[in-house]
């Protein structure tokens, strides 16, 4: 089993991986990260992000591509504003998946 603190690292380097112009979703990290039914893991870690900077949390959104509604950095107008900065349209509180979404690679 996987301390919490040593799942917290596998998810920031997964999420240290989208593309500026891209996002990701909490399934789809918590799968890189190692464990597909870490979903909420991956949304417990992003909310204490020590690292904002560096750790790109706003690219990742819910299984709708909708970013949070309790975005820990502002809320969900900033996480939106923050993809909508790196030319990611969020239209009617969604991020086209198609259009948007990180393959992984």
């Amino acid at each position: 089993m996987i301390k919490e603190s040593g799942a917290f690292e596998l998810i920031y380097n997964a999420v240290k991986k989208i593309p500026r112009g891209k996002v990701a979703t909490y399934g789809q990290i918590a799968l890189l990260a190692g464990n597909p039914r870490w979903s909420r893991v991956v949304g417990y870690a992003l909310h204490v992000n020590p690292d904002p900077q560096n750790i790109p949390c706003y690219r990742v959104v819910n299984r709708f591509g909708e970013p949070s509604r309790s975005f820990a950095f502002g809320g969900f107008d900033t996480q939106a504003a923050l993809l909508e900065s790196e030319g990611v349209i969020v239209s009617g509180g969604r991020v086209d998946l198609e259009a948007y979404g990180w393959d992984g690679r």
